[in-house]
């Protein structure tokens, strides 16, 4: 079984797609270590509310996106893992231009984990922060 710190580094270097959610909203995984990852998103049209800023939904998947993937670097060999909670802050409204999320792994206990992400716009403005609580799943045992 593969662990999920090979799988993102084959996104890395392109020779794996990223997830499909992660493309439908144009989001790019462009950094990751042990329990740390930078994911961008180049804001459009696509991404506002009725009001023409960001929608917060977005700021949220792109955290949640970047705080997975961090804690996924520490996974073993066949784990996986879900979200047990999620909170964002909503800091400042954002129009254009890109976002980055940077996410790190606070803590990975052998079953739960704390994530927290910072999401700046492209003048290094912080525009939200979030924060995950991630449930480590053992491999699934072979038929």
């Amino acid at each position: 079984m593969a662990r999920m710190l090979d799988q993102i580094q084959a996104m890395l270097r392109g020779d794996s797609p990223q997830p499909p959610i992660a493309r439908h909203l144009g989001f790019a995984l462009i950094a990751a270590d042990s329990g740390q990852t930078t994911v961008a998103l180049d804001v459009t049209h696509r991404h506002a509310n009725p009001m023409g800023i960001v929608q917060g939904g977005v700021y949220c998947s792109l955290a949640d996106a970047a705080m997975g993937w961090a804690f996924a670097t520490l996974l073993g060999d066949g784990e996986s893992y879900a979200t047990l909670e999620l909170k964002i802050n909503y800091l400042r409204a954002t129009r254009g231009g890109t976002l980055e999320a940077v996410a790190n792994v606070v803590r990975a206990g052998r079953t739960v984990g704390l994530v927290t992400c910072n999401v700046r716009d492209d003048s290094g403005r912080l525009v939200a922060y979030a924060t995950s609580t991630c449930l480590r799943l053992p491999p699934k045992a072979e038929p």
